[in-house]
Parts: structure tokens; sequence; C-alpha cells
């Protein structure tokens, strides 16, 4: 199924309900018009990250089902799927491999060997700290194979996961298999997760390297082409890489937006996003949470310091039940670049702040992704956050099938979900959008226009009312959209 411009949802395989048979039986009978897409999160066998560490790409997990459940999913639904391009599970049969055969072994090629890659073997200081590091040394593990022999391999991440070398012929050939084979089994789009740190070269960041990143990009984007398989690289940076991307042709994420809607919510004051949205892609996925935490570095220069630093002040003295521990290693929270809060509970769990931000996101460009927790209007989960001391479960709550029938009748949810509807069947949102200039104050104004339909987002920043106004195809009439 080709990607529609309808709201996707993102969730875990054992998140809305506890596998993919009872996610397919929620989606099926809840939220067919609802969403139109759905990203599983990985849902390999893996060993680490939940998820992002595969073992293979060819098996779902059997504790979260069968391709045959991924297969009933992608009869109602467009799929997106993770390809790890970065990195490989250090459990995964091709590192046991190389571990027990070292040279002889016919994955040897696959992993970055700091013998052969650092002119001497190992880098200086000065490479060291021109790494774009996720470590504070040199990013490798210390590896002992059979023979009694130890090497250091190159791993950014988790020590579960071995980062992948790029410029040999066998990882060519390994990344061309892996995404034939996730496009066969209904792939609609791909996420490449952590993309840019794959590229790597001596005396570099070894992170986006241009022009060997557009290379990587252009090679993996003829793989797949020929299934009409769509390309979403992952990065959560500057939005100028966004931009860079979205110039190339490429989907990309909207990672900024999240921190501009608090900040206009908070502030009261339009300036900021209306500037992002006049000059944001418009061939992207917007977001207002997913897996990770809410972005901050993405928001850099769309907000001053201050701005941004204010917006996580107010997240900590408006949000409900969230703290600044939570976002500190006390609870294995490693990226000081993200807050970890559901965004219902940024919003102070109020309804109407709430549902006024889904508009927002609703109404700007590109298609709109719902994470399941999003979807719910789900709050904080400290139980869980504190059973397991990871700063992400704060917003990683696990639904059962019954949990999620119940939340249905929440007048929030009701409301959202009437907006949902409209988003996914309105056809004005397939022409263009008009900004309204208010001069920096409080009121908002997002105007989609495609022949003689027309919707309408006008809204009160700062008492955080609104409505939604839309022209009746048959009547012609200007309507109010009702039960939002």
């Amino acid at each position: 199924m080709t990607i529609k411009n309808e709201i996707m949802l993102i969730t875990y395989a054992d998140s809305l309900g506890k596998n993919l048979k009872e996610t397919a039986e929620l989606l099926s009978a809840h939220f067919k018009d609802i969403v139109g897409g759905v990203h599983i999160l990985p849902f390999y066998p893996s060993s680490a990250d939940r998820g992002f560490a595969p073992l293979t790409y060819e098996e779902v997990d059997p504790e979260f089902g069968t391709w045959n459940d991924v297969a009933k999913i992608a009869n109602d639904f467009y799929l997106m799927y993770d390809f790890m391009i970065n990195h490989i599970s250090r459990s995964s049969a091709y590192f046991k491999d190389f571990q027990q055969n070292k040279d002889t072994s016919p994955y040897r090629d696959l992993f970055i060997r700091y013998k052969d890659f650092w002119p001497g073997g190992e880098p200086t200081q000065e490479d060291v700290d021109a790494i774009y590091k996720r470590k504070p040394r040199a990013p490798y593990i210390d590896v002992t194979f059979a023979d009694g022999t130890s090497e250091k391999i190159w791993c950014t991440f988790d020590e579960e996961q071995i980062d992948l070398n790029l410029y040999t012929e066998t990882t060519k050939k390994f990344v061309k298999e892996q995404l034939q084979g996730l496009a066969e089994r209904g792939a609609s789009i791909i996420r490449l997760d952590a993309f840019a740190y794959a590229t790597k070269k001596p005396g570099t960041s070894c992170f986006f390297i241009e022009p060997d990143t557009w290379e990587m990009l252009d090679e993996v984007k003829a793989i797949l082409e020929p299934y009409g398989t769509e390309l979403l690289p992952e990065i959560h940076e500057h939005y100028s890489i966004q931009l860079k991307l979205a110039d190339k042709g490429y989907w990309v994420y909207d990672f900024a937006l999240p921190m501009l809607v608090l900040h206009a919510l908070y502030s009261g004051k339009s300036e900021r996003l209306n500037h992002w949205l006049n000059i944001c892609p418009r061939k992207q996925f917007t977001t207002l949470d997913t897996h990770d935490g809410i972005g901050v570095v993405d928001a850099a220069d769309l907000m001053t310091p201050e701005e941004i630093e204010e917006t996580k002040n107010n997240l900590f003295s408006q949000g409900a039940n969230v703290k600044r521990v939570y976002n500190t290693m006390a609870y294995n929270n490693l990226d000081i670049y993200q807050l970890n809060c559901t965004y219902y509970s940024a919003l102070g769990d109020d309804d109407d702040a709430y549902v006024l931000a889904r508009a927002i996101q609703f109404f700007a460009p590109g298609i709109p992704q719902v994470y399941y927790v999003g979807l719910l209007a789900g709050k904080n989960d400290i139980e869980l956050l504190e059973q397991t001391k990871v700063g992400r479960n704060i917003n990683r709550h696990y639904y059962t099938k019954e949990e999620v029938v119940e939340n249905l009748d929440r007048p929030v949810l009701k409301r959202l979900f009437e907006l949902m509807k409209f988003r996914n069947s309105y056809g004005a949102f397939d022409g263009n959008l008009t900004v309204v200039d208010n001069g920096g104050a409080s009121k908002l104004e997002l105007i989609w226009t495609n022949g003689p339909l027309r919707a309408t987002l006008s809204a009160d920043l700062a008492t955080r009312v609104f409505t939604v106004h839309y022209t009746d195809e048959h009547s012609g009439e200007e309507t109010l959209l009702a039960g939002v």
C-alpha cells in the first residue's frame, strides 16, 4: 500500500495490546477512520534498546507474533518499518561468527576494526575530540575472539549495538538484501534509524559526512525504488539539516514542532511557530511525540536560547507529574537534548490545550504522526518509570486491550478523534497552506485551500480556545466542525 496523506500512528508491537495480533484487532475495530498508516517500531528479534539492536530482519520476534500478523495490519493501513543502517546486534549470528572465526569469517568486513580504520591503529586525542560522540570517550568496545586475541570494534551506542562498515561490499550486499526483504514484506516506507552516524572517516566528526551521506542515501533509495517503498532518514539535529534533506527530495521529520507548539501554548505567542510553519519542508512527517523524548536541539535557532530555557522551565512548572530528575543520569537518561514526558502531561493534562496542540499539528504542512500514548492522551507513567529507572519509560505505557477500550469513552479522545477523521478525509489538506500574520500576537490562523475547499484553524493561544471551519463540499457554505 502506498503512503497516503492520512495520520500515521506510531506504536510498539506490544503496547496497544500485548502483541501484534491484539494490535491488529484494536486497529481494525476502533481506529480505521482515525489513522491511515502505522509505524510499527522495531518488531524483529533484538538484544537491547527495545528493538533497536536487531538480531535479524528476516523474523518477527515470536513474543510479538509473526509476519502474518504484520500482514493483517497491512490490509488496512500503510506501514512504516525501521532499518538500523548504523548497527546490528552484538548477539546477532553475523557478529558471533566474526567473533568465532575472526579473519576467516564471511562477515569480518561488516564491522569497523580500529586497527584497520585509524592510521596507526588508534585515534589521536585530536581524532577523538573531533568525533560527534554519544559517550565521553572514543566509541568502541573491546572484543575477545575465539583465538584469544582482542581488538577494539567501533560501537557508537549501546554495547549491544555494533556499528556497520557501510564502505565495504560485504555490508552493501547485507544492506541491500535486508532492505529488499522488508520491502517485499509490506513496507510502504522505511525509517532509516540513526543514519547520520553511519558514515565515518578519520579526522572528521564521523557524523553526517558529506558527500558520503548523500551517496549512502542515494544507494538506499535506489534499492527501494523498484518496490515503490519510500525512505525516511531519521535525525535529531539542527533544523537546517532537515532542510538540506528536503532540498534533495527526501522525506524528513519535523522534530522542531513539539517545542515550538509548547512555547506557543505556554507563552501565548504565535510568532516563532508562524515563522517555522512558513519555512518548514512540505514533504515531511510532523510529530508532537515519539518513542524518544521531546527534542530540544531540533528547535535551536528557531527559538532563542532564552525561549528554549523558558519553555523547559514551563514544562517542569506547568506539566503534570514531571520532574527535572527524570531527565538525568539517575533515570538512565543519556541524552540531554530531549525531555522525557508525555505530550498530554507536558500540557498539564489539560484537554483544551492538548486538543489545540493536535489541531496545530494537523494543520501544519506534512503527514501527521501520532504516538500511541498521544493517541490515547496518556498521562506520565510514573509507576513504570520508577520500576525501571529509565527516563523514557515515562512515555511508554503498556496498554492492555481492555484499557484501550476503556479510554475511548474519555471526552478528550472523542474530540481528538473527530479532528483526526476530518484531517484524514477533507481534501483541502492536499492543497496549500496560508499562515496568517498576526504580528506575534496570541491569535493563530492557519488556512488550507484546494480549489473550492477551504479549512481554517482559528485559535487564541493565550486562552486555548479554537475553532475549525471548512467549506461544505455540497452546499459550498462555511461550516463549523462540531465536536472538537
